[in-house]
């Protein structure tokens, strides 16, 4: 959910965080943890992950060593994950909106800089494997080149100085509290994109909060605004997921009085990662029907306050019976809007149905309609029609 302070001051400059604002790195750090803490018979607890969000390497080390009772030193553990991040370090991919945020800033000849707790070795080979990042940034700054990590404004007020500008006139863009706590006190503005979930009400001290870089609305801040919203839709890289319903014509439809299908998480927990929360839409194939147009919510449902992230897409048909058990397959091809809480059940229904009046003229025009013809919504077709 959007929060924001009226008065935005206008700025020149924007600095950029690295691990969980433009890489998702989070998920990475889950694994690894999760793989090594076996060798000392421990497990690891997603739920301590924000005990480490945006501290520096050593500061992370420490935490886990103390929270996990491991019997090594903070420089053992280092030493021994060291080569484990290394070797992933290629497969991170770039969080929502981020390559279309620095292609765009850079495009305009606003002056980005990078600034991480991170080791500057460690930000260079992450950056390196995403096309056209490196040559972005006017500068790149490290945790180790500065003598305090976040939350100490140091890096920030380094990174003002290398760029030869005021520090009011920065735009400090962060997924954590203590890079959003530097920020501030560098005296810069700061848009906070919490990386962890339900987090958003901690970031308060933010001058906006934002669901994810999709958000963003640069003119807030004196920048020139993206262009390439279409029929208030976002296009973006069309990605693909299918499986079993689990609920159709479930919980949602009952109330809402629509035909939403609940998709496993299960086996969608990569993709879940990959994508913020928000409402998209796209095309449905359901195995016996055919192919429908398709909007869909993928978040925690402030509404029904769900503890999972969920996959709820909604078929634009009216159906009158279950389909419980069919095979579902989605081309997902646009975003509509971040994830929002209603006061009332009334309001989440007229939200429900403006996202549908957007989805359904967006799915008329030629860059979205082509889609409907993807081998993949296909497929879950003939394998049926091969069957019967």
């Amino acid at each position: 959910m959007t929060a924001t302070k009226p008065l935005m001051r206008l700025v020149s400059h924007v600095i950029l965080d690295l691990d969980g604002t433009l890489l998702n790195t989070d998920g990475t750090v889950g694994e690894v943890l999760r793989t090594y803490l076996v060798k000392y018979g421990k497990q690891w607890d997603g739920k301590r992950a924000q005990r480490i969000v945006g501290k520096t390497p050593l500061e992370t080390a420490a935490a886990i060593v103390e929270d996990y009772g491991l019997p090594c030193t903070t420089e053992e553990l280092i030493s021994e994950i060291t080569p484990l991040f290394s070797d992933r370090w290629s497969n991170i991919k770039a969080l929502p909106g981020a390559a279309r945020l620095i292609k765009h800033l850079s495009g305009h000849g606003v002056p980005i800089a990078l600034a991480s707790n991170s080791p500057r070795e460690n930000i260079e080979l992450k950056i390196s494997y995403h096309n056209g990042w490196k040559e972005s940034f006017s500068i790149i700054i490290g945790g180790d080149e500065v003598k305090m990590g976040k939350p100490s404004p140091e890096i920030f007020l380094e990174a003002a100085k290398r760029l030869n500008v005021e520090p009011s006139n920065c735009l400090v863009i962060e997924d954590s509290l203590p890079g959003v706590t530097a920020g501030k006190a560098a005296g810069m503005r700061v848009v906070a994109v919490p990386s962890l979930p339900k987090q958003a009400p901690l970031y308060s001290s933010a001058d906006e909060v934002i669901n994810s870089l999709l958000d963003l609305e640069p003119e807030k801040w004196g920048l020139p605004p993206f262009q390439d919203w279409i029929e208030s839709t976002l296009p973006i890289e069309p990605w693909y997921i299918g499986g079993p319903v689990i609920k159709g014509f479930g919980r949602g439809s009952k109330v809402l009085g629509i035909p939403t299908a609940n998709l496993s998480a299960d086996g969608f927990s990569a993709i879940l990662s990959e994508h913020a929360s928000g409402v998209y839409f796209g095309w449905a194939g359901l195995s016996t029907r055919g192919i429908y147009k398709m909007v869909m919510s993928i978040g925690w449902n402030p509404y029904f306050d769900n503890t999972e992230k969920t996959i709820e897409p909604w078929l634009l048909h009216d159906f009158n019976e279950d389909f419980y058990g069919e095979e579902l397959r989605l081309a997902i091809v646009g975003y509509i809007r971040p994830e929002a809480n209603f006061p009332s059940l009334e309001s989440l229904i007229a939200k429900i149905h403006d996202d549908r009046n957007v989805a359904e003229k967006a799915l008329d025009l030629p860059m979205y309609s082509v889609y409907k013809d993807a081998p993949y919504l296909k497929a879950s077709l003939s394998q049926n029609n091969h069957h019967s």
